[in-house]
């Protein structure tokens, strides 16, 4: 084994302490009560109201001081050396329980030497209390790993020099520079399919009932990711060169500001609740978040509650922001702001290298139903890939439009039961509307549910995306690749002559959850109220009613009845008719 591989395989157990001397040993108990004392005062300062920004960095800083300190009892002033913070801990966002992630950059002629002083370096800051993830290299070996992984690259893209050779870190910096390895363009498509992929893994929803405040859609990743194209394309230090760069707006940026600090209160509540590196939300701790945070039960809405629904709305925003800078960031890097000509879709809309766009800036003050026909539109022609971040900017600012004369436009009411009736892409079109705070806006009582929480062990998510989720299962039924799945479903499904029936009661049975009372009587109302107005005829509006005050009878036969039983299954059919 080379003088390389036995440094970049330092062993961290505390044995190697025996080995330093009595001095050092004796510095473990000064710096954990020091890094302790140090988070006791920032717990205080929490408590107190003090921004977490501050929080976060003054951590990072004490951690800072410490590193420094230890590397010189450790390592001394020994050239050929450096110490590097990267990922969290480079961009100074280190919460009560976060990994110190270093990087420990070395010569190749000095490793052999200094081997022994990095193994009892990395050990006492173990014994101290930190838990280190490091790696310790040399310039090549750091080219290297980062050109075969895209995880290496960006966390060396967050490098923060802390102590040593300066030198040996900037030629580091220069080595694994766009220049030389992972153009723009190659980064930016290696971490949208990252993101993608973690996504996927977490069910490509943010609204399951027990988050995950960093990695979920929304969640702190995201933020992150728009950090890191911002750097390795735009040289950005800080997310408010966006806005000087074109791409945000500063309203947008201070809501951008604003989800992330609340993400971090929560973080770094969660990491002190539990006193571990914890970023689920798991029901254990809510109900105690939602008292530190203030939050207390209403008549018709509990305090866990409240706290939850805030959370789902603050990275329903951030998942918008994330959507709208990645659309903006695959012109810029991946197009070179040559999105090729307008084709047009009709007077309002065109299309651009597969994005819809409004063909005006003014279309959604002079037609507010074009709040709906993009929708439509995106149904109708599957060969566009999403909508443009400047229309998808336009609807967010816009969204005020959709009030109560908005609602009464028959063009509108037509338009919104085209949107039910198309035989393609009602899922996404339902999805894309909640994200963008159409749907919430088109029907009022669907308002109420966005980002509400079933505070129970029946449901895995929030009432809207549990809705969502049914609106696709009922969806799936009327595809025939899918039959497979539910046979019986779908052969019953094709009798079914108008499915926007059967859509309209998915999109109803839960709006009433929270405002009090029997749920499914107060949605049933509000369904019949909806589909009459919309032009359903008397008898499909009260069947549609009818589906919605029942539906709790219907899964409670099904799921908790012997349905093998003929009284019950008489019962039941003498109920249905």
């Amino acid at each position: 084994m080379s003088a390389a591989e036995r440094a970049q395989a330092l062993p961290v157990s505390p044995a190697a302490a025996r080995a330093a001397p009595t001095s050092t040993r004796e510095l473990i108990p000064v710096y954990r009560q020091r890094l302790r004392a140090g988070r006791d005062i920032l717990f205080q300062q929490f408590d107190q109201g003090v921004p977490v920004a501050s929080l976060v960095l003054a951590l990072s800083q004490l951690t800072d001081e410490v590193l420094r300190e230890v590397w010189h009892h450790h390592v001394g002033d020994s050239a050929g050396v450096a110490l590097a913070a990267v990922g969290g801990y480079g961009r100074q966002e280190l919460h009560p329980a976060s990994d110190l992630d270093i990087l420990i950059l070395v010569e190749p002629q000095t490793a052999a030497t200094l081997f022994d002083a990095l193994e009892q370096l990395v050990t006492f800051l173990w014994d101290i209390g930190l838990e280190v993830g490091h790696s310790v290299r040399n310039v090549t070996e750091c080219e290297s790993e980062a050109q075969n992984d895209v995880t290496v690259i960006t966390n060396l893209l967050e490098a923060r020099l802390l102590v040593g050779d300066e030198g040996l870190f900037q030629r580091m910096r220069a080595a694994t520079g766009p220049d030389r390895l992972w153009t723009s363009q190659a980064f930016f498509t290696a971490k949208t399919a990252e993101q993608q992929a973690r996504w996927h893994k977490y069910g490509d929803t943010a609204y399951n009932l027990e988050p995950n405040i960093k990695e979920n859609p929304g969640g702190l990743r995201d933020i992150q990711m728009i950090g890191w194209v911002a750097k390795r394309h735009f040289a950005a230090s800080t997310l408010h060169e966006l806005v000087i760069q074109g791409f945000l707006t500063e309203p947008e940026y201070l809501a951008l500001i604003e989800g992330q600090n609340h993400l971090w209160r929560i973080r770094f509540a969660l990491h002190r609740l539990t006193g571990r590196r914890e970023d689920r939300l798991l029901f254990d701790y809510q109900r105690t978040l939602a008292q530190q945070f203030g939050f207390c039960d209403g008549a018709h809405n509990l305090g866990v509650e409240q706290f939850m629904q805030q959370y789902y709305r603050t990275v329903q925003d951030l998942n918008r922001l994330n959507e709208m800078l990645l659309q903006l960031f695959r012109e810029a890097i991946l197009l070179h702001d040559d999105i090729g000509p307008p084709v047009p879709v009709n007077k309002r809309f065109q299309s651009r290298s597969g994005f819809l766009e409004v063909s005006s800036p003014t279309v959604f003050q002079r037609y507010p139903v074009a709040l709906l026909e993009v929708f439509h539109i995106l149904q109708t022609r599957p060969e566009l890939q999403g909508v443009r971040a400047s229309t998808i900017r336009a609807i967010r600012e816009n969204r005020h439009r959709i009030d109560d004369s908005f609602r009464a436009d028959l063009r509108a009411r037509s338009l919104f039961m085209e949107i039910l009736r198309e035989p393609r892409g009602l899922t996404h079109a339902l999805r894309r509307m909640n994200r963008y705070g159409v749907l919430a806006a088109y029907i009022p009582a669907f308002a109420n549910i966005v980002g509400r929480m079933q505070y129970d062990l029946f449901h895995v998510y929030t009432v809207d995306e549990h809705t969502l989720t049914l609106l696709r299962n009922l969806r799936r039924f009327t595809i025939a690749k899918h039959d497979e799945e539910f046979p019986l479903c779908s052969a019953v499904t094709l009798r079914i002559p108008k499915m926007e029936i059967l859509y309209l009661a998915g999109l109803f049975h839960d709006i009433a959850k929270g405002r009090g009372g029997d749920h499914s009587l107060l949605g049933a109302r509000d369904a019949k109220d909806f589909c009459q107005l919309h032009g359903l005829s008397e008898f499909d509006s009260r069947l549609v009613a009818w589906l919605v005050e029942k539906h709790l009878l219907m899964s409670m036969t099904a799921q908790r009845k012997d349905i093998s039983d003929p009284d019950v299954v008489q019962t039941f059919a003498e109920l249905v008719g």
